[in-house]
């Protein structure tokens, strides 16, 4: 695969993963900044889940809506949007007053209501994928794009660990905004919602990209699929469920580890921030690698291996290592391990948006919204849930909760048929 030689698609794709990083940053900063508000709105664990939840309830409710918009407006105007949203409501979470009544309140409807702003980024990207990208090519361009998850999650803790300790955890927050809007602004430059308008893009590229899309996302009458396709697809269901396994496990990663590292394990600040980035890092990797390797698979084998089975069997493996990972008792050790789970969950995550790209078509922003929703009330439940089985529980038990999840997920991928695409009418199986 000649990236370089056809280059606009692969640009596109980038600034996605860049996007997709800075959405982590916003984000993923409270929770590097959870101590230092708790300390100042006197919350405890418990309630700062309940601000933790708000953001990742709007992100979940708006997942479907938002997937309509970007099918119907476009990812390049929904995204240039949707960043000045961010920018708009991280800077009021840095404005939440901690001294009157109701500061917990206020803090999580602006929290829900950036929730709903950060809603937009994955299926527009999927309208883009969709519109831009061969089906051959999708593992590694999700793959890629996903790897910003990892990118901005890893580049979180000691960022905003830097910024809080100098400036003050509303600083960290201010910096975030400005972020936001700077990305916003180049996509809205640099982006088209597809290659035809695009004057950058070459007669090659253009036909190349043409060849390589599934008949659904050709087929202009498949561009506005009824709700009740997409609602009556047994695929659409089981690969949601599938998601919303994921998404628990992942979301343990990005809103707990590191008050777990820091308040269990016992590591100072500047050690928690460091060992938090291992599973972070390991998702950016293995977000790629299983890009790569799933596009390889597919090619060679089909589907049905390269995207089905390959994310069963790294999701299997996450719930291995997940599971296993909190008995090590070495603190340090442990982070290494559960790494390894972050990292083999993520060698998944292509394959998710893949096949609701491939199944969708010109629908890929309604179809992985839907996706996207039930799979972040896992991130929902797991906000809370997280530190309620750990009071009741421990700490273990909460992660053998997210290793059960994540082996369900597995068994679901086996149920999914990646070459039925939808069409204008419901089809159930």
């Amino acid at each position: 695969m000649n990236i370089l030689g056809r280059r606009v698609r692969w640009l596109l794709v980038v600034w996605m993963l860049v996007i997709s990083a800075v959405s982590y940053l916003d984000r993923v900063n409270i929770s590097i900044a959870g101590p230092s508000i708790e300390r100042e709105f006197h919350l405890d664990h418990i309630r700062l889940g309940w601000v933790f939840s708000a953001w990742v309830l709007g992100y979940a409710l708006f997942q479907a809506p938002s997937g309509r918009l970007a099918d119907r407006f476009g990812p390049r105007k929904i995204l240039t949007l949707g960043t000045v949203w961010w920018a708009i409501f991280t800077g009021l979470t840095a404005l939440a007053p901690a001294s009157i009544a109701g500061s917990l309140a206020i803090l999580m409807v602006v929290r829900f209501s950036l929730g709903v702003g950060e809603s937009i980024v994955y299926p527009s990207s999927n309208c883009m994928v969709a519109a831009w990208i061969p089906s051959q090519e999708r593992g590694l361009a999700n793959g890629l794009i996903f790897a910003g998850v990892g990118l901005g999650a890893t580049v979180t803790p000691p960022l905003i660990a830097f910024i809080i300790f100098h400036y003050g955890w509303r600083a960290s927050l201010w910096t975030c905004g400005l972020v936001g809007l700077i990305v916003g602004g180049l996509w809205f430059v640099i982006a088209r919602d597809d290659p035809e308008h695009h004057p950058w893009v070459s007669p090659d590229e253009a036909l190349y990209i043409s060849a390589g899309l599934p008949n659904a996302t050709k087929n202009t009458e498949s561009q506005s699929l009824p709700w009740r396709s997409i609602l009556g697809s047994k695929n659409v269901w089981v690969i949601t469920a599938s998601y919303f396994g994921f998404v628990y496990v992942a979301y343990i990663f990005f809103t707990w580890f590191f008050s777990y590292l820091s308040t269990v394990r016992g590591l100072n600040l500047k050690a928690s921030a460091v060992y938090s980035m291992l599973p972070l890092a390991a998702m950016a990797a293995g977000s790629s690698l299983g890009g790569l390797t799933s596009d390889h698979l597919t090619r060679r084998y089909g589907k049905r291996v390269g995207r089905c089975l390959a994310a069963s069997a790294s999701t299997f493996v996450a719930a291995v290592f997940v599971g296993l990972g909190t008995h090590v008792s070495d603190a340090r050790l442990a982070s290494v391990v559960l790494a390894g789970g972050a990292g083999a969950l993520y060698l998944a995550q292509s394959a998710f948006w893949s096949v609701s790209s491939d199944i969708g078509g010109r629908s890929a922003g309604s179809v992985s919204g839907v996706m996207n929703m039930g799979g972040q009330f896992g991130g929902v439940v797991t906000a809370s849930l997280t530190p309620f089985v750990a009071e009741h529980f421990g700490w273990n038990m909460s992660f053998w909760v997210a290793a059960g999840l994540c082996f369900l997920s597995a068994v679901a991928w086996l149920m999914v048929d990646p070459d039925e695409q939808l069409t204008g009418r419901a089809k159930t199986q």
